[in-house]
C-alpha cells in the first residue's frame, strides 16, 4: 500500500500540486504564528529581564502615580516609602546598593504645542535620573538632569517632538503646563517605551515634588552583595517595611509576575492569529476533500481492478491516507519555511500601524516544528478519509462498468434533512442572541456557537442550495454568451456536492469578512453618533485625563476672540435608593441650547433651574416620571462622605442623546457631586466663519497644556471611526489568507474538471465550438461557481451580523444595522474576479487539449 500510495502521488503530482499549495499555505500560517509569538514574548521577556539586571529585591509602595483629587490633604498620594527607609535597607547585611525611584505620567508637548502622544493605549512616563544606578536608561546625547529647571527625553520622542539639546520643553502632569530646559538624551530597553509611549526624567528633587513628596519613592530596588541569599534579604527587607503601605518582592517572584504579564500580553495576539491560521486551514479542508473526492472518481477503474486482485476495503482506505500524509508531510515542511519568512515580516508590519512591538531574534521551538507538520499531516488526512471510505465502497464491476456515478439520491436527501436541522438551530440561536440585553459572557459564547451551526449548516446544505441559485445565474450567462453560457451552467449543475465545496470555501471566508465589516460599519457610525449626536458645537474641549478642567475654563475660552459661546459642562452620578443609579448632567441652561441640539417633548431649557432638572424619555418611561414630578435622590460630596439628600423637581422632557443621557441640570446642581469637582468639557460654538484657527486660541487660553484635548467636529468624526477602522484592515489582512486558498480551491476543481471531461471537450471541438468558446465555456463555469460562494457568504455574513449585533447595541444605544453597500459590492465584485483569475490556467489547458486525442481518451 505504501508502494502505491508513493506511485499515486508521483503520478498525480500536478494534480495534487493546488492541494498541496492550499495545505502549505495553512500550516505557513499556523507556524509563522507561534514563531512570532515564542519571538516576541521572548523579546518582551528580554527587555523585562533587563530591567531586573542587578536587582535582588524590590520594595514597591502601593501608591503608583500621581492623580490629583486622591490622597493627601494637598490631593497627591502619600508613600511609605522615604529616604529614611531606604537608608535602613542600604545599612542591611549583604546589601550591595540600593535604587531609589519615583514614578509617574507626565504629557510632553511637541514644538507645535500639541501632545507627542495621544494614544491613551500607550504610556507617558517619568521618573528620577540616577546616573550609573539605573542599568534601564543609558545617557544617549547631552548629560542628565541635576537642577529643578533641567530634564531629559528618551531620544525618540525627542526627535519625534522636535527638539535639540537646550530647548526649553513643555509639559504637563495633572494641570497647567510647565517648561524646563532639556540637557539630555537617553536610551532604555522599557518596552513600554519602545512601545511607543514616552520617557521623562528629572532629578530626584525635582521628580518627587512634581509627582509624589519631598523624600519619597515609589519604588527601592536593593541589590545583593555575592554569595548573599536572596530568599534571606528580601526576609530582612521585609522586616523593615510598615505593617501597610508598602511590599518586598524577591528577583524570582518579581521574574514569574512579569512572565505571567508577558504571556498575557502576548497570548492573547497568538490565540488571535491561530484562529484565523484554524480558519485558512478550514477551508483548505474543503479543496482537500474535494480533491481526492474527484482523484478517486477518475482512478475507480484502478481501485476496482486492485479490489479485483484481492486488496481488502481497508487495505484501499489505508492507501488513500497514506497518500494524503505523504501529501500533508510535504506541503507542511514547505509551509513551515514559509512560516519562518512569515514570522520574520510580521513585526515590522505591525509596527509600522504602531504596534511597537520588541526587536529580537526569531525562536523556532521544537514544539512549533512537531505541531506545524502534525497540523498539516493531521488536516489532509482527515479530510481525506471521507473520500477513502467513498473509496473503499466502490464495487469491482460497478466501477469496471461506470466511471463517474452521481452520488444516490437517498445520500442527498439525509444531508439536506441535517443541513436544514443545522441552519435551523444555529439561526435559532442567533434570533435568541438578536433579543438579548446583556453584556454576559454566556451570550458570547452561545453566539459563537450559533454562528458556527449556521455556517455549517449552509455549507451542508449547499448542494440543495446550488440548483436555484446557480440555474437562476445560467439565465444571464446564456442570455448574454448563448450556448457556452448554457454549457457553463450545465457543468456546474452535474456535480452539485462537487459545486458545492469549492464554492463553500469561498463562502466560508467572506461571510467572515461580510460580517465583520457590516460589524465594524455599524459600530464606527455608532461611535460616530456618540461623539457628534445632538451636538451643533464647533470644538469640544476636555483634559486626556481624568481630572477633568478647572470651572473656570468656560469664562477663560468665552474671552476667546471669535467664540460665540462657551458651554460647561460635568456629570455626577446619583442614585435614586439602592443600587439605582443615573447621571445627570450639569450645564448652564440659558447657553446650551448654543452647543447641543435637543429635542424637547415637554418643557424647555428654559424651564430648568436650581432643582429643577429635564430627563431624558428613556428614564422618564424607566421611572415612571413626568413633567411635575419629584425625584428624590442621593448623593455624595466625596469618597467616604455621607449620602446627601436631594429633591429635584421634573420640568421637561427630552429625547436621549448621547452626550445628554438620564437628566440635564444645573452645574451648580452637579458640580458638588461630580467625581473630580471639575468641568467635564467645555462645549464651543464659534462665530459665523470664525472657526478655522480657534484650537490654538484655546489652548493659549487654557495656558497651553499639553493635557488640553480640543477636539473639532471634523475630528471628532474622524476619530470616531479610527480604532474600528485600523482592526478592519488587520481582520481584511487576516482573511485575505483565506480568500487565496479559496481561489486556490476553485482553480483546482476546474483544472481536474478539465481533466475529467477530455473526450466530452475534444467532441464540442469536433461539432464546432471553437478555441475561444472552449475558454469562455470555463470562465463563466468559474465565475458562476464563484458567484454561488460569493452569495451565500455575502448573505450568510450578513444574517450573523444583524443578529449578533444584539450583543453589540445592549453596550451601544446608538448602535443600529447598518450595510455597507459600497464594501458588499466590492466584495461581489472580488468574486466575479477570482472567478475570472480561477479559470485563466484551467481555461486555456482545456482550449489546448489535442481534439482527437481528447475524443480518443478514455
Amino acid at each position: 500500500m505504501l508502494r502505491i500510495a508513493l506511485r499515486n502521488v508521483f503520478a498525480h503530482k500536478a494534480r495534487l500540486v493546488m492541494t498541496a499549495l492550499a495545505v502549505l499555505l495553512g500550516v505557513a500560517f499556523v507556524s509563522g504564528t507561534l514563531i512570532f509569538g515564542d519571538t516576541t514574548a521572548n523579546a518582551f521577556r528580554t527587555a523585562a529581564g533587563a530591567s531586573l539586571k542587578g536587582v535582588a529585591v524590590s520594595v514597591q509602595s502601593q501608591v503608583q502615580y500621581r492623580i490629583a483629587g486622591t490622597g493627601g490633604p494637598d490631593g497627591t498620594p502619600s508613600s511609605t516609602l522615604d529616604t529614611a527607609l531606604a537608608d535602613k535597607i542600604r545599612a542591611l547585611p549583604g546589601v550591595a546598593a540600593v535604587r531609589p525611584t519615583v514614578n509617574g505620567m507626565v504629557t510632553v508637548a511637541g514644538k507645535d504645542g500639541l501632545p507627542v502622544n495621544t494614544d491613551k493605549a500607550r504610556l507617558n512616563l517619568a521618573t528620577n535620573y540616577l546616573p550609573g544606578k539605573d542599568s534601564r536608561i543609558s545617557l544617549k546625547e547631552g548629560r542628565g538632569p541635576v537642577a529643578e529647571g533641567e530634564l531629559a527625553l528618551d531620544a525618540r520622542t525627542a526627535l519625534k517632538a522636535g527638539y535639540r539639546i537646550g530647548d526649553t520643553v513643555r509639559f504637563a502632569i495633572d494641570g497647567p503646563g510647565l517648561a524646563k530646559k532639556l540637557v539630555g538624551t537617553v536610551a532604555t530597553d522599557d518596552p513600554r517605551v519602545n512601545a511607543g509611549g514616552t520617557l521623562t526624567l528629572f532629578d530626584t528633587r525635582t521628580a518627587q515634588k512634581l509627582l509624589l513628596h519631598p523624600g519619597q519613592f515609589h519604588e527601592i530596588a536593593v541589590a545583593a552583595k555575592p554569595g548573599t541569599d536572596p530568599s534571606e534579604l528580601t526576609e530582612r527587607v521585609r522586616a523593615l517595611l510598615p505593617d501597610k503601605g508598602a511590599r518586598a518582592t524577591g528577583r524570582e517572584d518579581l521574574a514569574a509576575e512579569q512572565a505571567e504579564q508577558i504571556g498575557e500580553h502576548t497570548g492573547f495576539l497568538t490565540k488571535t492569529l491561530l484562529g484565523f491560521a484554524g480558519i485558512a486551514l478550514f477551508i483548505g479542508a474543503f479543496i482537500i476533500a474535494n480533491t481526492f473526492t474527484m482523484l478517486i472518481a477518475q482512478r475507480s477503474r484502478e481501485i476496482a481492478l486492485m479490489r479485483a486482485v484481492g486488496a481488502s476495503r481497508r487495505q484501499v482506505v489505508r492507501a488513500v491516507l497514506i497518500e494524503a500524509a505523504l501529501l500533508g508531510l510535504g506541503a507542511s515542511a514547505v509551509g513551515f519555511v514559509l512560516g519562518i519568512g512569515i514570522a520574520t515580516v510580521m513585526r515590522p508590519l505591525l509596527n509600522a500601524s504602531g504596534a511597537g512591538l520588541p526587536a529580537g531574534p526569531l525562536v523556532i521551538s521544537q514544539g512549533t516544528v512537531v505541531w506545524s507538520l502534525v497540523v498539516g499531516v493531521l488536516i489532509t488526512v482527515l479530510a481525506a478519509w471521507l473520500p477513502s471510505r467513498k473509496a473503499a465502497k466502490i464495487a469491482p464491476v460497478a466501477a469496471l462498468s461506470s466511471v463517474d456515478q452521481a452520488p444516490p439520491a437517498r445520500a442527498l436527501v439525509v444531508r439536506n434533512v441535517l443541513g436544514t436541522l443545522l441552519t435551523g438551530s444555529g439561526a435559532l440561536l442567533m434570533l435568541y442572541i438578536y433579543t438579548v440585553d446583556s453584556t454576559d459572557q454566556t451570550y458570547l459564547l452561545i453566539a459563537m456557537l450559533g454562528a458556527a451551526l449556521t455556517l455549517v449548516g449552509i455549507i451542508v446544505q449547499a448542494p440543495l442550495l446550488s440548483r436555484p441559485l446557480i440555474t437562476l445565474a445560467g439565465k444571464a450567462t446564456t442570455r448574454l454568451f448563448g450556448v457556452t453560457g448554457k454549457l457553463a451552467k450545465e457543468n456546474a449543475l452535474r456535480n452539485p456536492r462537487r459545486t458545492a465545496a469549492t464554492a463553500s470555501a469561498l463562502m466560508v471566508g467572506l461571510a467572515l469578512v461580510t460580517g465583520l465589516t457590516v460589524v465594524g460599519h455599524s459600530t464606527e457610525r455608532a461611535l460616530i453618533a456618540d461623539a457628534t449626536q445632538g451636538l451643533s458645537a464647533d470644538y469640544k474641549v476636555a483634559n486626556t485625563i481624568t481630572t477633568g478642567l478647572e470651572v473656570d475654563a468656560a469664562a477663560k475660552i468665552a474671552r476667546v476672540p471669535g467664540v460665540a459661546a462657551a458651554v460647561p459642562t460635568t456629570v455626577a452620578s446619583v442614585s435614586t435608593g439602592g443600587t439605582n443609579f443615573f447621571t445627570i448632567t450639569g450645564t448652564d441652561p440659558k447657553i446650551y441650547g448654543k452647543a447641543a441640539n435637543l429635542d424637547f417633548r415637554a418643557g424647555s431649557l428654559g424651564d430648568i433651574g436650581p432643582r429643577k432638572v429635564a430627563v431624558s424619555d428613556e428614564f422618564a418611561t424607566e421611572a415612571g416620571l413626568k413633567v411635575g414630578s419629584t425625584l428624590d435622590v442621593g448623593a455624595t460630596t466625596g469618597r467616604g462622605e455621607k449620602e446627601v439628600k436631594l429633591e429635584l423637581k421634573v420640568v421637561g422632557v427630552y429625547a436621549k442623546t448621547p452626550t445628554t443621557e438620564d437628566a440635564l441640570g444645573t452645574l451648580a446642581d452637579t458640580l458638588p457631586y461630580s467625581d473630580s469637582k471639575k468641568l467635564k468639557e467645555v462645549l464651543v460654538k464659534a462665530e459665523p466663519g470664525q472657526a478655522a484657527g480657534l484650537e490654538r486660541k484655546i489652548r493659549a487660553a487654557l495656558g497651553d497644556s499639553p493635557l488640553l484635548e480640543v477636539q473639532s467636529h471634523e475630528q471628532a468624526i474622524k476619530d470616531g471611526g479610527a480604532d474600528i477602522g485600523t482592526v478592519l484592515k488587520m481582520m481584511y489582512g487576516l482573511l485575505g489568507m483565506a480568500l487565496l486558498i479559496s481561489v486556490v480551491g476553485v482553480i483546482n476543481t476546474l483544472a481536474m474538471s478539465v481533466f475529467e471531461r477530455t473526450r466530452e471537450i475534444g467532441m464540442l471541438r469536433a461539432i464546432g465550438l471553437d478555441r475561444t468558446g472552449i475558454k469562455q465555456m470555463v470562465r463563466l463555469e468559474s465565475v458562476v461557481i464563484s458567484l454561488f460562494g460569493a452569495a451565500l457568504g455575502i448573505g450568510t455574513g450578513i444574517f450573523l451580523a444583524w443578529a449578533g449585533g444584539g450583543l453589540v447595541s445592549s453596550t451601544m444605544d446608538t448602535y443600529e444595522t447598518l450595510l455597507p453597500w459600497g464594501e458588499l459590492g466590492i466584495f461581489l465584485a472580488l468574486a466575479l474576479v477570482i472567478g475570472v483569475l480561477a479559470a485563466i490556467w484551467p481555461a486555456r489547458r482545456a482550449a489546448r487539449l489535442n481534439m482527437l486525442q481528447s475524443i480518443q481518451s478514455s
